[in-house]
């Protein structure tokens, strides 16, 4: 009875595990398949699984104008990702390695300019993105989402850069290496995967992002997520190529992460074991 109990133990879990796998991978599948459907197929009910793919859903969003859409979030995301790791490196080491006086503080402010709901700043920037000539321009988004990324960011990478060994820097330092190539030739190497997860979370957030590129973009620096509301109309949602637009929305990132996996995973995990 010991070694039965034993066994199904391993095999609970393993089951328990692929079927909370099934169930958040299965609505990206239902998508997958939504996409290469007709609209007519994709209306059906109950639904239909045997039909024949097809690529005019794809067609039909490029016919829409997606790929300025596109251009404007490849534009934004890489751009504010730039920024947030050439300003949150520096202050991640002045926090961890190079603590300042009342750190703790500095630390406080960051968490807490997350605090902030963005319904409740919305009309204060909308406004300065007015007076400032910067509504329906990509780089309003560019700042907005680097001012949103960089407090996380630095809380990431100070994280990463306390894993650092402390004799690994007093040796730099003796050796008589000066703070930049102390910090990207010492210290930027041991805490790369770190970086790598910042980057690729940040890649996400900016991606992603919807609020603010509703209600501050129109046409000429509409992201992808505002591409996407397009197809919620009064007649009802085209499910097909909405489907269709998703998955191309979506296909950037996941390339993304599964080009980072590897030091995805192995910065999420530094100092989780000693």
């Amino acid at each position: 009875m010991s070694t039965l109990r034993r066994r199904l133990g391993p095999a609970s879990l393993t089951t328990a595990t692929w079927v909370v796998a099934i169930l958040f991978v299965f609505p990206l599948i239902w998508m997958v398949l939504t996409a290469f459907k007709q609209e007519a197929d994709a209306y059906t009910d109950p639904p239909r699984i045997a039909f024949t793919p097809t690529l005019d859903q794809f067609a039909s969003i490029f016919e829409r104008g997606f790929l300025p859409y596109l251009g404007n979030s490849a534009f934004v995301t890489i751009l504010s990702t730039l920024i947030v790791l050439l300003l949150g490196v520096p202050a991640a080491y002045a926090l961890s390695l190079a603590p300042v006086p009342k750190t703790s503080n500095v630390l406080g402010f960051f968490l807490s300019t997350k605090m902030l709901p963005v319904v409740a700043a919305i009309i204060p920037l909308y406004v300065i993105s007015q007076r400032t000539q910067l509504l329906d321009n990509v780089w309003a988004l560019v700042i907005l989402y680097t001012a949103m990324n960089l407090p996380l960011a630095i809380w990431m990478m100070r994280s990463f850069f306390l894993e650092v060994p402390t004799e690994m820097v007093e040796a730099g330092r003796v050796d008589g290496a000066s703070l930049p190539t102390l910090l990207y030739r010492v210290i930027l190497p041991v805490v790369a995967p770190g970086i790598a997860a910042t980057a690729l979370i940040c890649v996400i957030f900016s991606w992603t992002e919807f609020f603010y590129a509703v209600n501050l973009t129109a046409a000429r620096a509409g992201t992808v997520p505002v591409f996407l509301v397009g197809f919620i109309t009064s007649e009802g949602l085209y499910w097909a190529q909405l489907s269709a637009a998703a998955l191309l929305a979506s296909l950037p990132v996941m390339i993304v992460g599964w080009i980072a996996q590897n030091h995805l995973v192995r910065g999420l995990s530094m100092g989780a074991v000693k």
